[in-house]
């Protein structure tokens, strides 16, 4: 799997907060039924083979649907499950030392609120951007900001896909239109919905209009 401007349009990030009957590999699965076009497993709090494990389940899910799944900032769950790839933050192990670890063809994204930032992780190797936050998040309260301006500099100055991240939802995703961003990184307008399925499919159509504007 690769990470080209495409499967950016509607990046589905986890967040178990919300799994209430469900698991989350079955939650994933409705988001992908809905029009996910990514998925990035987040996990703060899980053990290694617990995490593993659950990152496994997902992959099964990922690949009969083809699409793209990434592990948040855990390198070794990544190659061990198989997963196409990794997203790590500015304070995560350096993209460099990522890469010998993953391998040249694994994708590897990158955060980044700054344009210096996104032009030294295109420089060092990251197929993908996330820039954000660009909306008040209850998933990642330090955030750091981004204005819309630095967002849309963000995008001129690279040539790798990137995907705007933080606190979009249905109501503002079409508050980034124009900026020239590749998609839209989600979590709690899906995975906290009743129906991801159906709040899938809407973001999916929003984001579309997203960036044909």
């Amino acid at each position: 799997m690769k990470a080209d401007k495409q499967s950016m349009l509607l990046y589905a990030v986890t967040d178990r907060m919300w799994i209430g009957e469900r698991t989350l590999s079955e939650q994933v699965e409705e988001a992908l039924k809905g029009g996910a076009t990514f998925i990035q497993l987040r996990e703060k709090t899980l053990e290694y083979d617990e995490f593993l494990k659950e990152a496994k389940q997902i992959k099964e899910v990922t690949d009969r649907y083809q699409i793209p799944f990434v592990i948040n900032d855990y390198v070794k769950v990544a190659v061990n499950c198989g997963a196409d790839g990794v997203h790590i933050g500015q304070d995560d192990l350096g993209i460099e030392d990522v890469r010998k670890l993953v391998g040249p063809d694994r994708i590897v994204g990158v955060s980044v609120q700054t344009v210096e930032q996104a032009i030294a992780a295109e420089k060092n190797g990251a197929d993908y951007l996330g820039a954000g936050s660009m909306f008040s998040t209850s998933t990642k309260m330090d955030a750091e900001m981004v204005t819309f301006e630095t967002l849309k500099e963000i995008c001129e100055a690279v040539n790798i896909p990137v995907v705007a991240i933080g606190g979009i939802n249905q109501s503002n995703i079409l508050e980034l239109s124009g900026t020239g961003v590749d998609g839209a990184a989600i979590i709690s307008a899906i995975f906290a919905a009743s129906d991801i399925k159906e709040a899938s499919r809407e973001l999916h159509v929003l984001s579309t209009k997203m960036i044909q504007k």
